[in-house]
């Protein structure tokens, strides 16, 4: 279609040329004492050339003009491209491991104009995972304000560094510059907070953090979880010099944490050393009554004060489902040893070894020789209980 319409018009342009050429009219040009006679046809030509001339002048004049302006854009259009690509190889290059190539590339890029603050916190990545941390660090202080808007990604990888290098406190002063409330809205940022105030062993901090966590994002309640357990142990270890802190964290603590075995197994030691048995007896009873623990049950055997009558009745109790506990055994020989029952020690004890050999069990038939006045059987046992106690060593009773 279109080459039609040029052909149709070069026949009208042809046509008014032949029309022209037989017109007998002319154009008389006086500028005295010239005069200048030309027909019309003439005339028309020469003004159309002038008018084509004229444009073409003025277009060359006005690319002369905007020259300066093209070759900047085009050259920065160039840095740009270039600068692009430096990015996406300098990211490739990173998540392939190849940290050295990341980090020069990700220069590159910023060499090139790349104004973006990725590119410096992706060499400092890089640079972090080399362990050239003088380079991290400069590479973080000058994506600072680089662009607006990318505070949250420099804080947060600063944050990161921080607690590699075991600086909680640093990683929190990163998490609370971070703009706006994101520290409390970021999941990612909630993470970082919850592993900086584990290592600043602020446990009350860690509970907080922790609920919000779960809350934020249901597919962190197993590290959240973990994390509370942890919490509320140390805790425990941190009152294991006073009775009324110790009883406080107890009462505060949630039941469903009470009896977790590690937590319950804790509790029970600190309570024994401060010389309260009988709060350490209850809870690993209802501890085990609720989910039996064979760690727990060889703790109870420990908690010797006065008459244990009332233990070693509990204890033959739960041997009716677990008579094959070794544990359980041995905690019942100890409590028998305390209560000068030495047939019924002797039996258990053997049988604890028959099931698991121990080093507490032969060290607990050494002391009821000695009871029983028999020092070349007691000597045997504490032999057998050093033997036992070596690496790789095996003791046979």
């Amino acid at each position: 279609m279109r080459f039609l319409f040029w052909l149709l018009a070069l026949f009208a342009v042809a046509a008014g040329f032949a029309v022209f050429a037989r017109n007998p009219g002319y154009v008389l040009l006086v500028y005295a004492p010239w005069r200048i006679e030309l027909s019309l046809t003439m005339f028309i030509l020469a003004q159309l050339l002038l008018l084509v001339g004229a444009y073409m002048s003025l277009r060359l004049l006005l690319g002369a003009l905007t020259l300066p302006d093209f070759v900047r854009r085009f050259r920065a259009e160039r840095a740009q491209k270039n600068g692009r690509e430096a990015m996406l190889a300098a990211l490739t290059a990173y998540f392939e491991g190849r940290f050295a190539v990341a980090e020069k590339e990700a220069e590159r890029a910023i060499a090139l104009g790349e104004s973006t603050s990725l590119n410096a916190i992706l060499a400092a990545r890089a640079a972090n995972e080399l362990r050239q941390f003088d380079k991290r660090d400069a590479h973080l202080r000058s994506a600072q304000g680089k662009s607006p808007g990318d505070d949250t990604l420099r804080l947060m990888a600063q944050a990161q560094f921080d607690l590699e290098q075991r600086q909680p406190q640093k990683a929190l002063g990163a998490l609370k510059a971070l703009p706006g409330n994101a520290q409390r809205k970021h999941v990612g940022a909630l993470t970082l907070e919850l592993k900086a105030q584990q290592q600043a062993r602020n446990w009350d901090a860690v509970l907080e953090v922790a609920n919000q966590l779960e809350k934020r994002n249901d597919s962190h309640r197993p590290m959240a979880e973990q994390m509370r357990q942890q919490a509320w142990l140390e805790k425990l270890r941190a009152c294991a010099e006073d009775g009324k802190s110790l009883r406080a964290v107890w009462k505060s603590m949630p039941g469903e944490y009470k009896h977790l075995p590690r937590i319950a197994a804790e509790a029970a030691r600190t309570f024994m050393r401060l010389g309260e048995c009988a709060m350490s007896r209850k809870l690993l009873a209802e501890t085990l009554n609720a989910e039996w623990d064979s760690g727990l049950v060889a703790l109870y055997g420990d908690c010797r004060e006065g008459s244990v009558v009332a233990q070693i009745e509990q204890a033959e109790e739960w041997l009716k489902e677990h008579h094959d506990d070794a544990g359980l055994m041995l905690t019942l020989g100890k409590l028998c040893l305390h209560q000068e029952l030495w047939g019924k020690a002797q039996s258990y004890l053997d049988a604890s070894i028959s099931l698991q050999p121990s080093r507490d069990a032969y060290t607990a038939l050494a002391h009821l020789a000695e009871k029983q006045k028999k020092p070349d059987d007691a000597f045997k046992y504490y032999q057998l209980a050093t033997q036992l106690a070596e690496p790789g060593s095996s003791a046979r009773k």
